[in-house]
This record gives C-alpha cells, sequence and structure tokens, in this order.
C-alpha cells in the first residue's frame, strides 16, 4: 500500500528516540535515516510531541545535530497563530507515533509502507554500526578453544 501522504507529523520520544523522557534515549534504528530519506522524497515533516519549552528545544536541537530539520514544531506549519487559528490537533496526511494500536511498527516498516516501489535505503547508511541501539545476536558455542 503506497500512502504517499505529504506532511507527516512524527513523535519525539519513542519514535524517534527510545523512550527516556524527560532525557533523550538512544536514536531509534534508522529513524534519522529514514526521516531524512522521506524528506528528499518531497515529504513536509512536522515534530509532533509533548515536549514544550526546554525540552521541547533539546529535542529540536538533537534532531538537527543530527542532520533532520522540521517543516515545523508541534503546529500545522511554520508561525502558525496560537492567538488566532491554533489547535493541538494538526493538518497532517499521517501520524508516525509509538502509541499507535499495535505500537510502533519500527522504521523499516515505516518506509516500505510509504514507499513499497522504493526498495530498502540501507545501503546509504555509511557505518551501521553507528546505531547504537542496535543489538547483533552474539552466537554462543559450548565448545570453548
Amino acid at each position: 500500500m503506497n500512502l504517499n501522504p505529504k506532511i507527516i507529523a512524527v513523535d519525539f520520544d519513542g519514535t524517534i528516540v527510545e523512550h527516556k523522557y524527560p532525557n533523550i534515549g538512544k536514536e531509534m534504528l534508522f529513524a534519522f535515516a529514514t526521516l531524512k530519506e522521506l524528506q528528499e522524497k518531497g515529504h513536509h515533516l512536522i515534530l509532533w510531541t509533548y515536549r514544550e519549552g526546554e525540552l521541547l528545544q533539546e529535542a529540536v536541537d538533537y534532531c538537527a545535530e543530527n542532520g533532520l530539520v522540521f517543516y515545523a514544531v508541534n503546529e500545522s506549519y511554520l508561525g502558525e497563530s496560537k492567538e488566532v487559528s491554533y489547535s493541538r490537533k494538526l493538518n497532517a496526511d499521517l501520524f508516525i507515533d509509538d502509541r499507535n494500536l499495535g505500537g510502533f511498527v519500527g522504521w523499516d516498516e515505516v518506509w516500505q509502507m510509504l514507499h513499497p516501489d522504493g526498495g530498502a535505503f540501507i545501503h546509504k547508511l555509511k557505518n551501521p554500526k553507528a546505531h547504537h541501539n542496535f543489538r547483533e545476536k552474539k552466537s554462543f558455542s559450548f565448545w570453548r578453544k
């Protein structure tokens, strides 16, 4: 199913990073790679989070340090007037959140749902080991040398 939305609202804690609120957790596997690739495909990304004030700024800065700048933050478009027409309900085509029914499916599944024809983007990762929350399966042998 190719949904091809234009405006995507993305949660921060538990979705872009592991849930460690009010701290910032480790990056979820492929979060930044997927989000940057979605931007390259022309999607507008909105950071949609419970965070506010300094905690929100920390999240925005963390994303920027990882090469991700959002179209808007906690608003439907940049500069939305909170006095005139502001609503916590965003005008977005799709919401990506760890609180979805069934939980967060993972960034590889998000990519495949949105762009099944685009194939994997794993080849674009310069250093897959940089995703520090990725757990490699270690083999165990009863026979030691």
